[in-house]
């Protein structure tokens, strides 16, 4: 089989784009990223004191000092000037940061920040910053287009709701690499190679796709690493006029938000991380965890879909087995055999879109009859429905036009840890240890992990733990059958932090808030606004 996404690390978050999937719920989805660690050559780690399993050898994030730099008092004391933005309620506004925070004189990012403000009575809390994940989800989208309306009534009338593109990201100085055209050569490419030739196409992918962003976006490539975002985000609370951050992040949110805690415990407001990465794991550990994690919902959607008459992997008396096996032999029949799908660009449906759809619908549970009927309507020799979820999955518009979502995907990743293999080499001799963690995703996910063995810069980040040792309670939300973040690491991160208490949502699909569990968000909520966690133990279904 074969799929292209730009690395293989969960990009998490819902962007608007994505929300064709299942109207609102689709809008904190996932995307796969390669790498969850801080990066910056600046930041040093302390020793571990103590690590829980798993995580022995990997240092402590220390936190920077207290005191703002005087170099970085010109960022922090700035002003931001609110302007209407044309979305009804909301204001925009251009923040500065330094490009380098090494040489904050050498130059400045711009970013783009929007708020909406409070709405309601009773006593005001301040900004609350939400972020939907990635890397390279647009926050200021998400806010604008669901959170602003989706979060619960009484925290939109008490709290500001504001969110800042990250660098690199969207409105803020995107990454560029591919354009549209060589985009959609990028997502068909087989990364499932059957032979020398198609090993090596894979490789001058990868290649090409890195030489195209080190060309366009040479300048930012060094500086968008996750803790240089992190420290944008402190330098907009100090703007917002906030002590503390209170922060709600999904997915690759949640390495953002406690990378910020790792650096900043004592500004740690009220923060809730929802789909939690596990900073201490490498790479290559990322992506055989995450294809456990994919086989896992797969499973899931499997036994849900042998339940019903519609499903188009077989019928009663079919094992979950015989189901998974029949979808590997639909995806090796498209790779010689693509199917129409009167894509007005020629495109067809082969192996490596029609992956890259399944995928994308195994996010959230609501998606799965789409995926039955798309699966349904690709073997009857039409492939639209299934391309469709497949474009949802990179942002790619009607138009055929692609958000920069994949690029700064990449970009992030790349920098933030080493790759997971330095060549197909070392990827072959991993790859039956994929292929054993998912039977129908595991070679895809491990060759999709190549590109990072070619970019342009060398990563500035290492695995690490977060402790934030100091810092207020930090909620850590867990699905039990999520599958791009599985729910070990929410375990584990829960641990890591010094405050951490865990939420359990023993369910499907990625994220938990405000995915339909009463439990959960009535949680949240009681913490967003009173400031009190979970019991310990909790756990929600």
């Amino acid at each position: 089989m074969q799929t292209r996404s730009s690395t293989s690390r969960p990009r998490g978050g819902r962007p608007a784009a994505r929300a064709r999937l299942t109207a609102a719920a689709l809008m904190t989805a996932a995307l796969l990223v390669s790498a969850c660690s801080p990066g910056s050559s600046s930041i040093k780690a302390s020793p571990a004191a103590s690590a829980p399993a798993g995580a022995a050898d990997a240092p402590v994030l220390a936190p920077l000092p207290r005191a703002v730099p005087a170099a970085l008092t010109p960022y922090y004391t700035q002003r931001l000037t609110w302007r209407d933005c044309g979305t009804p309620g909301f204001q925009c506004a251009t923040m500065k940061a330094p490009l380098d925070y090494d040489r904050p004189g050498a130059g400045d990012v711009r970013l783009a920040v929007t708020r909406k403000a409070a709405t309601g009575k009773g006593k005001p809390l301040g900004s609350l910053l939400v972020n939907p994940g990635g890397p390279g989800g647009s926050a200021v989208d998400y806010l604008q287009q669901y959170a602003g309306l989706g979060y619960p009534a009484e925290v939109r009338a008490r709290y500001d709701m504001v969110a800042m593109d990250p660098r690199g990201v969207a409105r803020s100085e995107p990454v560029e690499c591919l354009d549209d055209r060589r985009m959609d050569a990028f997502t068909q490419t087989d990364v499932t190679p059957d032979d020398r030739a198609e090993q090596n196409a894979a490789v001058a992918a990868d290649k090409e796709f890195a030489r195209a962003c080190g060309a366009h976006s040479a300048r930012l490539l060094r500086h968008v690493s996750t803790v240089e975002v992190a420290r944008d985000t402190d330098i907009l609370r100090a703007a917002l006029g906030d002590a503390k951050l209170n922060y709600v992040g999904a997915s690759y949110g949640t390495f953002l938000g406690a990378t910020y805690a790792g650096l900043f415990p004592s500004r740690v407001g009220r923060v809730v991380l929802d789909g939690a990465l596990d900073p201490s794991l490498d790479s290559r550990t990322v992506n055989l965890e995450q294809a456990q994690g994919f086989e896992t919902a797969f499973q899931a959607f499997t036994r849900d879909c042998l339940r019903r008459t519609d499903c188009p992997l077989g019928g009663g008396g079919t094992t979950p087995k015989q189901a998974a096996d029949h979808l590997r032999a639909f995806f090796r029949k498209l790779d010689g055999h693509p199917v129409a799908t009167g894509d007005r660009d020629g495109r067809k449906l082969g192996e490596a879109l029609a992956t890259t759809g399944v995928i994308a619908a195994m996010y959230d549970e609501g998606a799965w009859g789409q995926l039955r009927a798309a699966l349904t309507s690709a073997t009857k020799g039409d492939g639209a429905p299934l391309l469709a979820l497949s474009d949802s999955y990179y942002e790619r518009d009607a138009d055929g036009h692609y958000s920069n979502l994949m690029m700064a995907n990449s970009a992030v990743n790349c920098l933030d840890l080493p790759p997971a293999f330095t060549g197909p080499g070392q990827l072959r001799q991993a790859q039956p240890a994929f292929e054993k963690a998912s039977p129908v995703f595991g070679e895809a996910l491990a060759w999709q992990s190549l590109n990072c063995a070619y970019w342009p810069v060398r990563a500035t980040g290492e695995t690490h733990r977060i402790t934030a040792k100091g810092a207020a309670p930090i909620v850590v939300v867990g699905t039990t059958r999520d599958p791009a973040t599985p729910y070990r690491w929410a375990q584990s991160l829960a641990r890591q932090l010094s405050s951490g208490h865990l939420l359990t949502y023993a369910g499907d699909g990625h994220t938990a808030f405000l995915r339909g569990s009463s439990c959960i968000d009535s949680a949240i909520d009681a913490y967003l606004l009173h400031g009190t966690p979970p019991s310990p133990g909790k756990r929600c279904s």
